[in-house]
């Protein structure tokens, strides 16, 4: 005998103005989906173009190259990175024992 699996759902309100109640009812109904399914679509669409925006970098093919250039042949250490690579290694040898988690 089979088993269903059903997966977790959770439940999303909001109070909006009447007439913004009106405008998503006409653009369900003109899409041929309830105002749920409408709002749940139009929601995730959303978010997922926030999401993608926000963790995806895009690179010209000019700048792509620049960038595969540079990790191939990185330059050498300036100065000030020296001294800020300097300055990190300091600061995680004083906290070593501490709650703060260093690693990624």
């Amino acid at each position: 005998m089979g088993t269903a699996i059903v997966a977790k759902q959770d439940r999303i309100g909001a109070r909006v103005p009447h007439e913004v109640y009106e405008t998503l009812c006409r653009a369900a109904e003109l899409t041929g989906a309830t105002v749920n399914q409408f709002l749940v679509q139009s929601a995730l669409k959303e978010a997922q173009a926030v999401i993608e925006r926000e963790e995806v970098i895009r690179l010209s093919p000019r700048d792509w190259g620049w960038l595969l250039d540079l990790m191939e042949a990185p330059p050498k250490p300036t100065p000030a990175l020296k001294a800020a690579m300097k300055r990190y290694q300091e600061a995680r040898r004083d906290d070593a024992g501490t709650s703060f988690n260093w690693e990624p």
